[in-house]
């Protein structure tokens, strides 16, 4: 099947991109956009927030029955948008979807799909010039948003939707919020989980939990009912696309294997839709389209509105009138789309998500007859094609059971309303890509695999390459390509202040920890004196050198097998750049704890040793 743009792009050579000089423009504080900049505190009832790429939802347990908390202008979802309108004041939700066709500069939405990334990386590069407002470097070199003279971070974006959430909330529950579960991809990396915590911080909310939201779909789908069932959630939003294999056994719900594509969803069905009325209109005036940001989101609005009203129609008129000027003559768009058309516009995207679920049954032997019930969220899923290959794959249609838009918000409620109760829900979770280090050579070793249990521990020993080496170094990725620049760059841990002693005789023990939201921690240990090496995460580096500084490097100065006993010479990397570059050598078995699961499943696999 095809893959959508963003996809391959990924899948071939990976362009370099360097971070530009910082501009020369103000960065915004949290504190000038009235944002929370203290601790919050963890007191109040919590409720669940469904963090979305183009709607957010907030539900609260009343009764121990929840529910969705509506807005103020009584819809179920708030729009993730933000704005500041022709009057410089800042709007967010239904004010500010409200200006996207008069004011597409100002506005900023799908923020979802570049909260936590590097501004250098390919992906970014690859999307960024499908959006009307301008993503920019942040201080840190990461993905932030420019509008006017300002930057703000992505983080900043986030936390002002949170913050509409949470005054909805109060609106509706008359008292203070300040507690909050908050749903993200299953697909979403690290640096992308810390994100939205500090989202949420900034929002004001002190954040219980951060949840998959494919298995707070499945909270909303089994909680209460005492199943015992194999399912498969199919979550299809706006920007992103989830699949979870998940094992419900009463109050237990464990996730055994997870896939996704956080650049795939209705943004990309809609951006079909576009391109081909594009075509269209150049086929019928012989001129390419020349009109302004105002003039494309008006299409783009149009392909949208198609999009849903082909699901009840065979074929629809998109006519969206004086778009451009050609020879000092006005022109319309005006195109017949038909639903077979958009059919094929589509189905290679559609084709992608069967694709990734088989992959994620593959993941763990599982056949598509082993799943009892297919459970689809997310407003995209409501597409008929989606209902058809799902049903043909699958050999049966989906369960109804959960509403597509309110699901994710409804089990993050649960979840929340569980929090602390003697009898409350068991979440075992999977870590959604491998976390791991690069080797010289610029190859990928994984530490911790992918849909390892969480929480997850692994250790590693490290050794010094040069007499007297005071600092080892270790570059950080997640994903799941061989090749180190292929996957998410986390950061670099410089470990310094190691004892002067000859080459391979400084051993260091690092560890590296994954907590049930997918979290990372990594910890060090030297050898020789068993006191902790201080050790941080930097970015001095943008990803782009990191990676092709790891390229550069000799395979062979990673290349030894075992860890050298103390005072044994190691042989020495042979290229002066990777003089730093550790040995690296998996811990005897009773250091590297693979993987710790709570609740009475955990214990039940502890005891049987099932994998």
């Amino acid at each position: 099947p095809a893959l959508p743009p963003a996809m391959a792009a990924e899948a071939g050579a990976v362009p370099r991109m360097e971070v530009p000089a910082a501009p020369a423009l103000e960065m915004v504080t949290d504190a000038g956009l009235g944002l929370n900049t203290d601790e919050p505190p963890r007191t109040g009832p919590v409720i669940g927030i469904d963090l979305g790429t183009t709607n957010s939802c907030a539900a609260f347990v009343r009764g121990a029955k929840p529910g969705v908390l509506p807005s103020r202008e009584g819809h179920n979802t708030v729009p993730s948008i933000l704005a500041f309108n022709q009057r410089g004041k800042l709007v967010v939700g239904h004010p500010a979807k409200g200006q996207m066709l008069t004011n597409p500069r100002q506005t900023v939405y799908g923020a979802k799909r570049l909260v936590g990334r590097p501004y250098a990386s390919p992906i970014v590069g690859q999307i960024k010039g499908r959006f009307h407002y301008e993503i920019a470097a942040g201080q840190n070199g990461e993905a932030a948003v420019r509008l006017g003279d300002r930057i703000y971070s992505l983080q900043q974006i986030s936390a002002l939707i949170l913050r509409e959430v949470r005054e909805v909330a109060q609106n509706q529950l008359g008292q203070p919020i300040s507690r909050a579960v908050i749903t993200v991809p299953a697909y979403y990396n690290d640096n992308q989980r810390h994100a939205v915590r500090e989202a949420g911080k900034l929002a004001g909310l002190y954040v219980e939990r951060i949840l998959n939201e494919p298995t707070a779909a499945a909270l909303a789908y089994g909680y209460g009912k005492k199943l015992n069932q194999r399912v498969l959630v199919y979550d299809l939003g706006g920007g992103t696309f989830d699949a979870s294999v998940l094992e419900l056994h009463d109050t237990v719900y464990e996730v055994i294997s997870t896939g996704g594509d956080t650049f795939l969803g209705g943004i990309d069905f809609d951006n079909a839709i576009v391109e081909y009325l594009l075509e269209e209109f150049q086929r019928q005036t012989g001129r390419a389209f020349q009109g302004d940001r105002v003039a494309l989101q008006r299409i783009n609005d149009a392909a949208e509105r198609a999009k849903c009203a082909l699901s009840e129609r065979s074929e629809m008129r998109v006519h969206v009138a004086f778009i451009t000027m050609i020879d000092n003559k006005p022109y319309d768009l005006d195109v017949t789309l038909t639903r077979q058309k958009l059919i094929a516009l589509t189905e290679g995207l559609v084709d992608r998500t069967v694709q990734v679920c088989d992959e994620v049954l593959q993941a763990k032997g599982l056949k598509p007859q082993d799943i009892d019930e297919v459970i689809l969220v997310g407003g995209q899923s409501r597409f008929p094609l989606v209902h058809e290959k799902i049903t043909k794959f699958f050999g049966r249609p989906p369960s109804k059971g959960v509403h597509p838009d309110e699901a994710v918000a409804l089990g993050a409620a649960l979840l929340a309303h569980s929090l602390g109760q003697l009898e409350g829900v068991v979440l075992i979770d999977v870590l959604p890509m491998a976390i791991g280090v690069g080797l010289p050579g610029g190859r990928f070793k994984p530490v911790l695999e992918r849909n390892v249990s969480l929480p997850a521990v692994k250790s590693y020993t490290l050794s010094t390459h040069r007499d007297d080496q005071t600092e080892l170094e270790l570059t950080v990725f997640q994903g799941d390509s061989e090749r180190a620049q292929d996957n998410e760059y986390l950061g670099t841990l410089r470990l310094a202040g190691l004892p002067k002693k000859p080459r391979g005789a400084v051993q260091v023990q690092v560890t590296f920890e994954v907590n049930n939201e997918s979290l990372l921690k990594v910890t060090a240990r030297e050898g020789t004196t068993g006191r902790e090496v201080v050790s941080t995460f930097t970015t001095r580096d943008t990803p782009e050198v990191v990676k092709a500084r790891l390229a550069q490097q000799e395979p062979a100065a990673a290349a030894v097998p075992a860890v050298a006993a103390p005072g044994n010479a190691v042989p020495a990397a042979r290229n002066p750049v990777a003089a730093s570059a550790p040995v690296l050598a998996e811990a005897p078995a009773d250091v590297a704890v693979v993987s710790r699961q709570k609740g009475f499943m955990g214990w039940l696999k502890g005891l049987f040793g099932r994998a």
